[in-house]
């Protein structure tokens, strides 16, 4: 119903256009100043080019040569000498204006339109003029449109300026790429492949296509968002197209199919771009993004108070729970002395900042190196996953004093040192756990220059030490804290459970990771380790020397491990629970048949079995029996991407949205832009969305 409405809107504006000069001749204002000036004087046998010079009022606005969902293009008749001849005009690159939901292609400044005029051969010179032009277009604000015209005749400059205009007229025209693309049409959606150099930015790509009608019942959907995925040397972009409704017996009707689709490829809004020319051919399938359009990056100081925020709410997230004994124990220790707490304070923060500095520049460093990886990507390694599992074991076993291990800082009853371990060791095991502060933080730091993403990796460390850095060097609030005493003993054996939790945790991980044989091999070597160092601590207990006895405990264990967790890892492991909306397995080419060429509505989220935040947000609010009825009744498809493992082609969708981890929540709607869902969800933010679209 829309493209009917707007091909009557079309006609009348047309009507109006061809009606007599007398309807205008009362207006001889116009909004849109014109003039028609050639670049010089003719001669027999040579192209001379000419420009329509256009100047919009403030606040007015011209139209391409297709102006898209409304408006009208410029019309012309030439009074030319016999023989000459007129080609056609050739535009700048316009910009979108997208109005009511529907998008103009137009020109908001001044703006030149060039036009090859060829002289004949056997052309006379002498009293060669003058050559006149009846110019209509269509000048609009955005609230009201006045059809205008004007009788130019061509004026040639007497005087050659220093610097000749037409080289910026010509350099504002987009050169015509040198081979030739290709297009399909594929369901309710025009396919266009252009050969460009893989090397060649394109920034935010938006294709202005010349034709309007591309099939006998579709056009191009000016509003609804292009798509845009590279395969080597060729950009391939997916334009979405309308139902095309013509009254019945119209002669509008008759339509034989294209052998041309030409347009215009910007890159941005700059007046950047290339024209191209297609013919009817194969276009390629490649992986793209479902909508075209550029990550934008908040000014750097708020992504620093974005990251600092980010890293004190990480303290309070469910994932950073079992690291909690090592931050209590460095809490209780802060109340001993006013230099000692300092002291402590500053290290741990060097621990935490130092450790977040090194876990972000690993990442940057990978990912220069070509690394498809993301924040997190240690937990993805199954080594990495291992030896937190030894060390939880072991701290577990000291905290519940089935041993003594004064030389290791972590478990120092005091010290500089402890408080730096402690720093290092949770900032290494919290920082996995992005709360909602830090999406756009991190997901920055992979898009900034070095420097500016390591200040935000800085940012994110200070903020997770911030409270305790607050409780050494204010005394008020650590004076709120219980003084030093016994009951620190009984505190450390009662932190040993949340410790087991988490040992408990990795383990479980470690199944998804490599499989149950890889984990039972994990537990076999752990099991060992811990058996020793339960030996150590009964020698300790009667004065005697332990260390030994455990090297000789612990060494055939460890041995065991290095030959049997690489035998009896599973690449294959299975490693995400069954879910009640048998959710389709992610595939960027499936999500842009599904949105794009089908127009069905989806719900894509993307977790991993080691982000506590995507499971304590599955069982709130997607692994709902009430979801799973709305999504059913709203023909909603779930989609869901596990990011347990490296996934490079995850990895890429995710960088492309701008962020840097799990969890990541998409909704899309047809002819919508998709929404990206906050990441703490609400029990009834799914149903909500999927009762709007019934």
């Amino acid at each position: 119903m829309r493209a009917s409405l707007l091909i009557c809107f079309r006609l009348f504006l047309a009507l109006l256009l061809l009606a007599p000069a007398a309807v205008f001749a009362q207006q001889r204002e116009t909004h849109i100043k014109a003039d028609l000036v050639a670049e010089s004087a003719p001669a027999a046998g040579e192209v001379m080019d000419v420009a329509f010079l256009f100047s919009p009022d403030e606040g007015w606005h011209g139209y391409w040569s297709n102006p898209g969902d409304a408006g009208l293009g410029m019309q012309l008749e030439w009074d030319l000498p016999e023989g000459w001849s007129a080609g056609e005009p050739l535009y700048p690159v316009p910009h979108q204006l997208v109005l009511l939901g529907l998008m103009n292609h137009v020109y908001e400044g001044d703006y030149a339109v060039l036009v090859p005029i060829t002289v004949p051969d056997d052309a006379v010179m002498t009293g060669w003029g003058p050559i006149r032009v009846k110019a209509d277009w269509l000048a609009c604000t955005d609230e009201v449109c006045v059809p205008e015209q004007a009788v130019l005749t061509l004026r040639v400059p007497q005087v050659q300026a220093a610097e000749n205009p037409f080289d910026h007229y010509r350099a504002a025209l987009p050169p015509l790429i040198d081979r030739t693309a290709t297009f399909s049409v594929e369901g309710a959606a025009l396919r266009i492949g252009i050969p460009l150099p893989a090397s060649m930015d394109i920034g935010d790509p938006h294709i202005f296509v010349q034709q309007d009608r591309i099939t006998a019942d579709k056009r191009v959907a000016y509003a609804d968002p292009q798509a845009f995925g590279r395969e080597g040397d060729l950009l391939v972009a997916r334009i979405p197209l309308a139902d095309l409704i013509l009254p019945e017996g119209s002669d509008l009707a008759a339509f034989d199919p294209l052998t041309l689709v030409s347009g215009i490829l910007a890159f941005g809004d700059e007046g950047d771009g290339i024209s191209f020319a297609a013919v009817p051919g194969e276009v390629p399938q490649v992986a793209m993004p479902v909508a075209s359009g550029p990550v934008e990056i908040a000014p750097l100081w708020s992504l620093v108070l974005a990251a600092l925020a980010g890293g004190l709410l990480l303290n309070l997230m469910p994932c950073v729970f079992p690291i909690l004994s090592l931050k209590a124990m460095t809490l209780a220790r802060a109340g001993e002395s006013e230099q000692q707490a300092r002291r402590e304070a500053l290290a741990y923060t060097a621990g935490v900042v130092l450790a977040c500095l090194a876990v972000g520049s690993l990442l940057l460093t990978l990912r220069a190196a070509g690394q498809e990886i993301g924040w997190a990507f240690q937990l993805q390694e199954p080594i990495v996953v291992v030896a937190l599992f030894v060390l939880a074991a072991a701290i577990t076993a000291n905290f519940a004093g089935f041993f003594e291990l004064p030389a290791l800082p972590i478990t120092r009853e005091g010290g500089d040192s402890s408080a730096f371990a402690t720093g290092l060791l949770a900032a290494f095991v919290a920082t996995p756990c992005t709360g909602p502060f830090m999406a756009a933080a991190l997901g920055a730091a992979l898009l900034l220059p070095a420097p500016s993403a390591l200040l935000l990796f800085a940012a994110l460390g200070l903020g997770l030490a911030l409270p305790f850095l607050l409780l050494g060097f204010v005394p008020a609030l650590r004076s709120r804290l219980p003084r030093p005493g016994a009951w620190m003993a009984r505190f450390r054996k009662a932190m040993a459970l949340p410790m087991g939790l988490t040992a408990l945790a990795l383990l479980w991980l470690l199944v998804q990771l490599g499989g149950r044989p890889f984990a039972l091999m994990a537990l076999a070597m752990v099991a060992g380790l811990v058996l020793g160092l339960m030996v150590t601590g009964r020698l300790q207990r009667s004065g005697k020397m332990g260390w030994p006895a455990f090297g000789l405990i612990a060494a055939p264990f460890l041995i065991f491990g290095a030959f049997a967790l690489p035998s009896s890892y599973a690449e294959s492991a299975t490693s995400q629970a069954e879910s009640i909306h048998d959710p389709v397995e992610f595939d960027s080419f499936m999500l842009n048949d599904l949105t794009l060429s089908q127009g069905k509505p989806v719900f894509l989220w993307f977790t991993a079995d080691w982000c506590l935040t995507c499971k304590v947000n599955e069982a709130v609010a997607i692994e709902r029996e009430e979801v799973r009825q709305a999504f059913e009744k709203a023909g909603v498809i779930t989609m869901r991407g596990d990011w347990t493992r490296r996934d490079a082609e995850i990895t890429r969708f995710l960088t492309d949205r701008g962020v840097a981890g799990v969890p990541l929540y998409l909704w899309y709607v047809p002819n919508r832009q998709p929404e990206q869902l906050p990441q703490i969800l609400t029990p009834d933010m799914l149903v909500q969305r999927a009762e709007a679209i019934r």
